[in-house]
C-alpha cells in the first residue's frame, strides 16, 4: 500500500503544477490541482482530450462542496450524504472560483468524493479540489491499476500511486442536479433505483440543453481493435465467419468456448454484475493486446445491475450492438 512518504511527494507534486495518477474505487484518475488552469490544461495535453470536455472533481470531503458549488441543493445533501464517499458524481452550478477549462466552458461544475483510502489520504494532505479524469488516452480503455496507467503514459505523468485494482472498475454514476428535476447524464454503479429511492423523485432522461458530462460521447471507452457485441446464441458461429475470412479474432464471453478455429483467442468473463465489472477493463486491455482484427463481446443481461457495463460497452463499440456478417 501507499506509504506517507510517496503521499506527500504526490501531494507536492499537485501543489507544484503537476500530474499524479491515482487510484479510486472506480478506475484510476489522473489528477492535478483544480484551482490551477494551466495544471488542468496539461491533462487535456496528455490525455488528447477536447478543451470542451469537462473534469471531475474530487473532494476530500463533503464539506468542501461549498468551495466549488453556488449552492447546494436538497437533492445533492440527500445523495451526498447516503452515497459519499462513493462512486457518485453530482454536477451543481458552478463557484466563480471554478475556470472554464475544468467545467469544459459550461455554468456547472461535476463533483465527488472518492472512496478509496489512498484517494480520500491524498486529497486530505493536499487540501484542495483535484480534477481527474481517467487515467487513459482519451476515448480509450479507463485504467483500473497502476500498470495500466504507466503503459499508457510512461513517463508523461509525474507521480503514480499504486492503491492496488480499482474494487468496481467502471466509472461513477453522474447525476445533474444543476436544473429543475434531476438527471441521469452516466450510469454507475449506484443505480438509477437507488438514487431514486434517496429522493424520492423520479430521475429525467437527458435533454437537449443537458450539460455535458465525462464518459458520456457516442464512442468512449474503446480499445484501438474494432469491438462489436453480439447475442450469446450467435458468438461462436460470427467469430467463425470471421475467422473463415482471414481474420483473428478475440472473444468476451459469459460461457466457456466451444469447439472453434485456430485464430480464436477466447476470454471467459465472470457471470455476476460486479466481478464482471471489476474485470471489464482489464479484459479488454488484454484482448487488445492479443493481436487480433477484430473483438465479440457477449451481450451481458439487460437487467438493471448490469445497465451501466452494457452502457460502457455500447461506448466501446461507438453504439453498435448489432454485428451482421459478410
Amino acid at each position: 500500500m501507499v506509504g506517507d512518504s510517496e503521499l506527500e511527494q504526490a501531494a507536492a507534486v499537485l501543489r507544484a503544477g503537476g500530474l499524479v495518477a491515482f487510484p479510486t474505487e472506480t478506475v484510476y484518475g489522473l489528477g492535478a490541482d483544480a484551482s490551477n488552469a494551466a495544471a488542468v490544461r496539461r491533462i487535456f495535453e496528455v490525455k488528447g482530450r477536447p478543451a470542451t470536455h469537462p473534469v471531475i472533481v474530487h473532494l476530500a470531503d463533503a464539506v468542501q462542496l461549498a468551495n466549488w458549488a453556488r449552492e447546494v441543493p436538497e437533492a445533492a445533501r440527500r445523495l451526498t450524504r447516503k452515497f459519499w464517499p462513493g462512486p457518485l458524481t453530482v454536477i451543481l452550478r458552478r463557484s466563480s472560483r471554478v475556470s472554464d477549462v475544468v467545467t469544459g466552458g459550461q455554468e456547472t461544475v461535476a463533483l465527488r468524493v472518492p472512496s478509496h483510502p489512498v484517494a480520500l489520504q491524498l486529497l486530505a494532505r493536499f487540501g484542495g479540489g483535484v480534477a481527474a479524469p481517467s487515467a487513459n488516452r482519451h476515448g480509450r480503455v479507463s485504467a483500473t491499476t497502476a500498470e495500466h496507467v504507466r503503459s499508457e503514459f510512461g513517463a508523461a505523468v509525474d507521480c503514480v500511486l499504486d492503491g492496488g485494482e480499482a474494487s468496481i472498475g467502471i466509472e461513477s454514476t453522474i447525476v445533474d442536479l444543476s436544473g429543475a428535476e434531476p438527471v441521469l447524464l452516466r450510469p454507475g454503479w449506484i443505480t438509477a433505483a437507488e438514487i431514486e429511492g434517496t429522493l424520492g423523485a423520479a430521475l429525467a432522461a437527458p435533454a437537449s440543453g443537458a450539460p455535458r458530462a465525462p464518459g458520456t460521447l457516442a464512442a468512449h471507452y474503446a480499445p484501438r481493435t474494432p469491438l462489436t457485441v453480439v447475442k450469446g446464441e450467435v458468438l461462436a458461429k460470427h467469430a467463425t465467419t470471421l475467422v473463415r475470412q482471414g481474420r483473428r479474432v478475440a472473444v468476451l464471453a459469459l460461457g466457456e468456448a466451444p469447439p472453434l478455429p485456430a485464430g480464436v483467442t477466447w476470454v471467459g468473463a465472470p457471470r455476476a454484475a460486479a466481478a464482471y465489472a471489476h474485470a471489464l477493463y482489464a479484459s479488454l486491455r488484454r484482448l487488445d493486446e492479443a493481436g487480433c482484427d477484430a473483438i465479440l463481446v457477449e451481450h451481458p443481461p439487460r437487467a438493471p445491475e448490469w445497465a451501466a457495463i452494457n452502457d460502457r460497452l455500447a461506448r466501446a463499440a461507438a453504439g453498435t450492438l448489432a454485428f451482421e456478417a459478410t
